[in-house]
Parts: structure tokens; sequence; C-alpha cells
């Protein structure tokens, strides 16, 4: 069976949530790049409350409370995509439910780390 979030994994909420009373609204955004092959995983990220700083001290972790943000944003959620094009990186960008309210921030991804790392 796939796992949830990958590009194999059929649209569907988290099995582990109680079902919604509506469906998300960005399903139908979702869904179509999810079959596509175009949409890798969407991923929600814990409050900026739950984070940890990890550094390194005498070769072992030393792990504090974080971040300490400067900000009043932060990252949230993400989308990660495989496009052709960064015109359709754009498209699919623009396409977002919210898009013609909120801005959408388009991020390339620099590399990829090998499979077997």
């Amino acid at each position: 069976m796939p796992v949830p979030g990958t590009a194999r994994a059929p649209c569907r909420w988290n099995p582990r949530r109680p079902p919604p009373s509506a469906p998300p609204p960005t399903c139908p955004w979702r869904c179509p790049r999810r079959e596509s092959g175009e949409l890798l995983g969407a991923y929600g990220l814990a409050d900026a409350a739950a984070a940890q700083l990890v550094r390194r001290e005498d070769g072992a972790p030393a792990v504090t409370d974080g971040p300490y943000l400067e900000t009043k944003e932060y990252i949230a959620s993400f989308y990660l995509l495989d496009c052709e094009s960064l015109e359709r990186a754009q498209q699919i960008a623009a396409d977002m439910p919210f898009a013609d309210v909120e801005p959408v921030e388009l991020w390339p991804v620099l590399h990829e780390s090998a499979a077997d790392m």
C-alpha cells in the first residue's frame, strides 16, 4: 500500500484524524496534481513552539527549545512539486485556491540527496 503523502498515494485525509465535515479546500487542487505525478508531497509543520534547535557539542546532540523567531511569520506547510518547467510551477502556484487573496511562494529545490543516504 502506498504511503500517504507520496506521489502514488490516493488523495485522502489522514486516517489517524477524525473525518472532516467537509473536504479540504485544497483537495480539488491537490488530487489532479498528485495523479499527474507533479505533486510529490504535501506537508504540514507543527507549531513553531514545538520546534527544537539542535547543535553538536563535544560530539553529542545539544537540544534546546526553539526556534527563536524574530518574525511573525514562519512556514506552516509546504508542497513539493516536480514540474517540467518554471512556467508550469508558476501556473500550479497560481491555481492554488487562495492565490487570488494571498501570495504563494515558489522556491526551487537546489539538490536532492542520494536515495541510499
